[in-house]
């Protein structure tokens, strides 16, 4: 089987800091190769991978802002799909627009839908339900106008992560520093629970952090910027528990995955993907707002940290969602 991966470009494959998307992108192509797949990546010429790497984009747009996005992506799709017949299966992670090259090539195409940036572009997907293959990353992250093979759910490189018998005294937020993401609703639940909270993660939201966050860090809230995959392992691995207080239907939720691997407890705002990645009350707790998750810090205590591991090993290792692929991709080449 020969299989084509299609990256983002806004970041390396994987990413050095952000870039959840690349993460995934870099996940399932190097479970691939470890299975024996002939696999190429396509993504940035800077990325790193143990299959074929293929590009004709030097570093992610993000990350070289004298690129235009537009023209980096037009050049990085049509340069996979110039190539199609080269392979089986081709699996996109590079959201809607290459879509509109599935029906001028042979090779099926299935598309891990990572999340909706507007209910606008649905009805391009809605164009190609019939002829390209649909997966969810999450029951929760599906539009009712188009037609799924099945949900598969991320999964996290194990051997990144250490499981963590007993926890250091603080807890942990980590995630993009935006109003979405909850890190002012993170830090009234530190503040409500007498606990020390460390801030892990990129400014996305440059105003929200100058006037919400940066008043409020001192001894007991401590910002640490964005952490590499080391510091990410010991950080989340020696909290308490991570703060997921997210104010929006999140797809999934990689850091409460990676958490839970750890044997760190995730107390989260019970929204989007949250009751399908916490197993309440075992392995974290899902909350309606800031007093019940402050109130939820205090029984921290009664979850055992080890069932927290099990439970994001059996569910969310990369390992079981590279399984979850190759059993569709078979089910889509036999198709044609």
């Amino acid at each position: 089987m020969k299989v084509g991966i299609l990256s983002p470009v806004a970041w390396r494959t994987p990413p050095r800091h952000y870039g959840p998307w690349e993460q995934m992108a870099s996940n399932v192509t190097e479970g691939l190769v470890a299975s024996g797949v002939d696999v190429t990546l396509f993504a940035t010429g800077d990325s790193l991978t143990a299959g074929k790497l293929d590009s004709v984009i030097s570093s992610g747009y993000e990350e070289d802002k004298t690129l235009d996005a537009k023209v980096v992506e037009c050049l990085h799709i049509s340069n996979l799909m110039e190539k199609a017949s080269e392979f089986d299966v081709i699996h996109n992670h590079y959201d809607f627009l290459p879509l509109s090259y599935s029906k001028l090539i042979s090779t099926p195409i299935i598309t891990t839908i990572h999340g909706f940036s507007s209910p606008k572009i649905i009805p391009v997907y809605k164009k190609y339900n019939d002829s390209s293959s649909f997966v969810s990353i999450s029951n929760s992250d599906r539009s009712p106008d188009l037609k799924y093979l099945a949900t598969v759910y991320n999964g996290i490189r194990t051997a990144d992560f250490t499981f963590n018998e007993v926890a250091d005294d603080y807890l942990i937020f980590f995630g993009r520093i935006h109003p979405d993401k909850g890190t002012l609703e993170a830090i009234q639940i530190a503040r409500k629970s007498k606990q020390k909270l460390l801030i892990a993660g990129i400014v996305q939201d440059v105003n929200y952090f100058k006037e919400k966050i940066e008043p409020e860090l001192d001894e007991q809230i401590l910002f640490i910027g964005h952490a590499g995959p080391t510091e990410r392992n010991k950080l989340l691995g020696k909290a308490k528990a991570l703060l997921h207080p997210i104010n929006f239907d999140e797809p999934f939720g990689l850091s409460v995955a990676e958490s839970m691997y750890c044997g760190t407890p995730v107390i989260a705002f019970n929204r989007g993907s949250m009751p399908e990645l916490i197993n309440n009350g075992k392995t974290g707790c899902l909350v309606t707002d800031v007093e019940s998750a402050s109130e939820a810090v205090g029984t921290l205590n009664l979850i055992d940290r080890n069932q927290c591991h099990q439970w994001a090993k059996s569910n969310f290792s990369s390992e079981k969602m590279v399984s979850d692929y190759l059993v569709l991709y078979k089910q889509i080449i036999q198709g044609r």
